[in-house]
C-alpha cells in the first residue's frame, strides 16, 4: 500500500505542471466577455488544453518559450461559476480549475475622482507602520532597517487604515499610496516602482486582502482609492525576468539600453527614428526593465492586470507612472480599453513636462494630438507648469517684473484654451519625486498659504503630499529618501505624534489648522469645483482671479508683494456685479465690494461674495 500511494503521489508531482495561473480568476459578466488566461510550467506548452461546462475556448496561443500557454476563452451569457481546465499529453493529464465571479452591483458604471476631490498622496513605506510584524518577510530580498534614508522603513497598508480618520479630517476625499504590488529588488525596494509580482500585493505590506479592506474602509467614509499604476516598466527581479514569455516581451538592444527621456521625441515632427524609439523602448533605469507594449500578448496582459485591480480591490481610479514614455499607440489602447469597461473611470498619467501644449497632447481628445492623428484616451494630465512655478520660488519673487511675480502664475492659466478639459488636470505643488514645498520656502507659513490656497481654488484636481500639512521639509538634493521622510507618529517610540491636536507642536497645528479649514471649505464648493474662472494680469504682485457659477462667485486674492496692498474693486466690476460684500473665509471678515481693499503682505483672500 505504501508503495502505491508513493506511485501516485510520484505521478501527481510530474504532471501538476501549473505553477501560475494570471488572471488568477476573473469575473463573469464583464462587457469585455474575452479572457487570455496565461498558464505557467514546465513544458505546459506541449499539452492540448480543454475547458469544461461548455465555454468557448476562442483562442490558445503558444509562444517560443514552452513554460507558456495563453489561452482565450468567451465568457458572454456564462453564468459564475468554477470552470476545470484540462491539460492533456497523450495518456497523461492535469486539470486546473479557475473561478468565474459575479462582478459588484453596478461596477461598471463606478463613481471615479473628479474636480470636487483632494487627494492625498502617501509615500506607503513611510507614512506609518501599522504592523510591525510584516515589516520583514522571508521570501523578500530587502530588510527594514529605518536608519537608512533609502531603505525600507515599514509604512504598510495597516497604518494608512489606522489613519483614514486623520486624513478625512484634513479634508481630503481621495487617497494615492505609492505602488503596493511586490517589488523584490535588493536595494531601493521600498518606493515599489520596480515589481515583481503585479498580481500580488508586497507582504512587508500586507496582503491582498488587506488592500481590499483598505478599499472598503475608505468607502465606508465616502472616499476613494486610487492605485498608482506602472504600465512602462517592471522590475529586473519580476519572476517572468529569469523565464521570458518571449525574447520580445521586454525591448532589448539586445539587453540594456536606457531611455534618452526626451519625451517630445514622440511628437517632433523632425525627430530621427532612434530617438523616436529610444525614447519609447529605451529603460527608464538599468534595473526596470521596459515593457514592450507593442506586443499584444504583454498589452493584454497589462490591460487585464488594470481590469482585475479595478475589479478585486473595488478601486476608484488610477495613477500611471511614466505614462508618457510607453508606446504611445499601445498605451492608448491600454487606457481606452479600461474606460470602455468602466465609462466612468478616472486616469491621471504622469506627463512630465514643462510645455503645456505636450502636456495637452496627452490629455484625452486633444487638439493638438489630432493633427498628428493621435488620442491618448487619456483623462487627466499632471499640470506640472504649475508645479514647476511654485517650485522655481516664486513666491520669493516679492517685486513684480514682466516675466517674474504672480505674472508667472498668471501665465500658466493663459494657456488653459489648450487643454480638452481643465477641470480634468491635477494641480499640485510637489509629489514624491520632487523637492518639497516646505524645504524651498524654508518652513514659511505665508508663503506654504499661498501656495495652499493657490492649488485648493484654480480649476482642477488638487493633490497635495503627505506631512506638508504639518510643514513636513526635504531635500531633493540630499537624495529621494529625504523628501520621503517618517510621518512623525507613525512608528511606536516616536516622540512626536503628528496624527494628534495633542500630539503636534504648536507649529505643526498651525500648519494643520489652515489646512484643514480650507479643504474641508473646498469639499462643499460646486463652484470652485466646476465654476468657470476669470483672473486679472496681477498688479504689483497682487493676483486676482473669481471662480464663478449661476449660483455663487468666490473672488481669490494672493498678495505676494512684501507689502501692504490696496486696491480698488472697481477694476474687477465685471465679476462683482450686483454683489455688495465679501466675507473671508479664514477670518469672517466682510469686506465691503464698493470701497478698496486693502490685503496684508505675503497674504491671502477668498471671499465668498454676498
Amino acid at each position: 500500500m505504501k508503495k502505491l500511494l508513493f506511485s501516485l503521489l510520484v505521478s501527481v508531482s510530474a504532471f501538476a505542471q501549473v505553477d501560475r495561473v494570471e488572471p488568477p480568476f476573473w469575473w463573469s459578466d464583464m462587457t469585455h466577455n474575452e479572457v487570455q488566461i496565461m498558464f505557467y510550467g514546465k513544458n505546459i506548452a506541449q499539452n492540448e488544453v480543454t475547458v469544461s461546462n461548455g465555454i468557448v475556448i476562442k483562442g490558445i496561443q503558444k509562444t517560443e518559450n514552452p513554460n507558456y500557454v495563453f489561452v482565450t476563452i468567451d465568457t458572454q451569457n456564462s453564468p459564475a461559476q468554477d470552470l476545470v481546465f484540462t491539460f492533456k499529453n497523450g495518456k497523461k493529464s492535469f486539470t486546473q480549475n479557475y473561478a468565474l465571479k459575479s462582478r459588484k452591483e453596478n461596477s461598471r458604471f463606478r463613481k471615479s475622482f473628479d474636480s470636487s476631490d483632494l487627494i492625498y498622496l502617501i509615500m506607503s513605506d513611510r507614512f506609518t507602520n501599522g504592523n510591525p510584524n510584516n515589516d520583514n518577510n522571508d521570501k523578500l530580498t530587502e530588510k527594514a532597517n529605518r536608519s537608512n534614508k533609502d531603505g525600507r522603513h515599514g509604512g504598510d497598508i495597516e497604518g494608512i487604515i489606522k489613519n483614514l480618520d486623520y486624513i478625512q479630517s484634513l479634508g481630503a476625499t481621495a487617497v494615492w499610496p505609492t505602488p503596493l504590488c511586490e517589488d523584490n529588488d535588493e536595494r531601493g525596494s521600498y518606493h515599489t516602482y520596480g515589481q515583481s509580482d503585479v498580481y500580488k500585493i508586497d507582504a512587508r505590506f500586507g496582503t491582498n486582502e488587506d488592500y481590499v479592506r483598505m478599499s472598503a474602509e475608505l468607502h465606508k467614509r465616502g472616499m476613494k482609492n486610487i492605485m498608482d499604476y506602472v504600465t512602462n516598466h517592471w522590475g529586473y527581479k519580476h519572476w517572468m525576468m529569469s523565464d521570458l514569455p518571449t525574447y520580445d516581451w521586454i525591448h532589448q538592444f539586445p539587453g540594456y539600453a536606457q531611455t534618452n527621456y526626451r519625451m517630445a521625441a514622440q511628437f517632433d515632427t523632425n525627430a530621427s527614428k532612434k530617438d523616436f524609439d529610444l525614447c519609447m523602448d529605451g529603460w527608464f533605469v538599468k534595473s526596470m526593465p521596459d515593457l514592450n507594449q507593442s506586443n499584444p500578448l504583454v498589452l493584454n496582459y497589462l490591460i487585464q492586470n488594470a481590469i482585475w485591480w479595478i475589479e478585486y480591490a473595488d478601486l476608484d481610479g488610477f495613477r500611471v507612472d511614466t505614462y508618457s514614455y510607453n508606446d504611445k499607440t499601445a498605451i492608448a489602447k491600454w487606457t481606452k480599453s479600461i474606460t470602455d469597461e468602466y465609462p466612468n473611470f478616472n486616469i491621471v498619467g504622469e506627463v512630465w513636462m514643462y510645455d503645456q501644449a505636450q502636456m495637452a497632447y496627452w490629455q484625452k481628445d486633444s487638439k493638438i494630438g489630432a493633427i498628428q492623428s493621435f488620442n491618448s484616451n487619456l483623462p487627466s494630465v499632471m499640470d506640472f507648469t504649475l508645479q514647476e512655478a511654485i517650485a522655481n520660488g516664486v513666491f520669493n519673487e516679492d517685486k513684480q517684473e514682466w516675466r517674474n511675480g504672480m505674472v508667472k502664475v498668471y501665465e500658466n492659466f493663459n494657456n488653459d484654451f489648450l487643454y480638452p478639459n481643465i477641470n480634468n488636470l491635477l494641480v499640485f505643488f510637489e509629489n514624491h519625486d520632487t523637492n518639497r514645498l516646505n524645504e524651498i520656502y524654508k518652513n514659511d507659513f505665508k508663503k506654504y498659504q499661498m501656495a495652499m490656497t493657490l492649488i485648493a481654488t484654480v480649476r482642477g484636481i488638487p493633490q497635495i503630499y503627505y506631512g506638508s500639512e504639518i510643514g513636513m521639509a526635504g531635500d531633493k538634493g540630499k537624495g529621494d529618501g529625504d523628501i520621503r521622510r517618517d510621518f512623525p507618529g507613525g512608528w511606536n517610540g516616536d516622540t512626536n505624534n503628528a496624527f494628534t491636536k495633542a500630539g503636534r507642536t504648536e507649529e505643526q497645528n498651525k500648519f494643520f489648522d489652515f489646512t484643514a479649514k480650507l479643504l474641508n471649505w473646498r469639499k462643499n464648493k460646486t463652484v470652485i469645483h466646476t465654476g468657470k474662472t476669470t483672473h486679472y494680469i496681477p498688479e504689483n504682485n497682487v493676483y486676482v482671479y473669481f471662480r464663478y457659477n449661476e449660483k455663487e462667485s468666490v473672488m481669490v486674492v494672493v498678495n505676494n508683494n512684501e507689502e501692504k496692498q490696496t486696491f480698488k474693486t472697481n477694476r474687477f466690476a465685471e465679476n462683482i456685479k450686483k454683489y455688495q460684500s465679501g466675507k473671508d473665509i479664514f477670518t469672517e471678515k466682510t469686506f465691503d465690494l464698493k470701497n478698496d481693499i486693502t490685503i496684508d503682505g505675503k497674504s491671502v483672500l477668498i471671499l465668498e461674495l454676498k
